[in-house]
């Protein structure tokens, strides 16, 4: 039996690619309008084996609600995807570029386009996803539409790539987290990243001290990102992605760094996704 996999937006989006890049091409995806749906999905047993969720991208930065998602939920990080996002022209087949008179897609994807699409005299028209306007110009059989959307919405809708990697920033990633249920989730004997969460007394250099633990301990801090204590005036709690040599080597600097944090939760221990 294929392993389901909730995603945020549509078959075909890059949430599919990454779950696909993951688990492998027979993933079943179970498409979710919102993230908070993401993680509900996810987090039930009857309904699936996991979630992928994007949690940064290397232009547009950080997705700030879904790190407080991830807090609040009882899901754990058993892997990552660093997916660099390809945007393709897609047309009914036997359309020519001659022939196309309006371009949808989601807003982000245009703006990613943008350079090569003022060359043309389109109507650019924003939707809510770019799978879903790759899905309705195959749909409506439209001979005057083209789609903005990845290589998998083309195969998935029968459409033609008149244009690939039209994208103007060659170099655009998006970073996903693999999310599965505590009670799934095994432990990666390779294991070599981890994201915690913690926060300190805020006292003066209290942060500093952190800091200065995990770099002596050796290990390399990818990813700091700070969020208001909700509730709290003006306390910050840190977001932290560790990159380490050895599980040991890990375990010893949380060892370390524990009596100086008020709280310290560990989302997960997993193995690093860059290429």
């Amino acid at each position: 039996m294929a392993t389901r996999v909730s995603i945020q937006g549509y078959e075909g989006s890059f949430h599919q690619v990454a779950a696909q890049q993951f688990f492998g091409k027979d993933v079943e995806v179970i498409p979710c309008d919102t993230f908070r749906e993401v993680v509900k999905i996810a987090s039930s047993k009857k309904e699936s084996e996991g979630g992928v969720m994007a949690i940064e991208n290397s232009i547009a930065g950080s997705i700030l609600p879904n790190y407080n998602l991830l807090q609040k939920s009882n899901l754990q990080v058993v892997g990552e995807v660093y997916l660099q996002i390809k945007q393709n022209l897609l047309v009914n087949p036997g359309v020519k570029l001659e022939d196309i008179r309006e371009v949808h897609s989601h807003p982000m994807a245009i703006l990613q386009c943008i350079d090569y699409l003022e060359k043309f005299n389109w109507k650019l028209v924003e939707t809510e996803d770019t799978a879903l306007s790759a899905k309705h110009i195959h749909q409506k059989h439209n001979k005057h539409a083209a789609a903005i959307a990845s290589k998998l919405a083309a195969d998935l809708f029968d459409l033609e790539v008149l244009a690939p990697n039209i994208h103007t920033m060659k170099n655009n990633y998006t970073r996903f987290l693999i999310l599965q249920r505590k009670d799934m989730a095994q432990e990666i004997p390779d294991a070599n990243k981890a994201s915690v969460n913690f926060h300190t007394d805020h006292s003066r250099g209290s942060l500093a001290k952190v800091l200065t633990r995990i770099a002596e301990g050796g290990i390399n801090l990818s990813k700091l990102q700070s969020f208001p204590i909700p509730g709290s005036d003006w306390q910050y709690s840190f977001h932290a992605d560790m990159e380490f040599d050895s599980l040991e080597q890990f375990q010893g600097v949380i060892k370390e760094i524990e009596p100086l944090t008020v709280s310290l939760q560990v989302y997960g221990i997993y193995k690093n996704g860059k290429q």
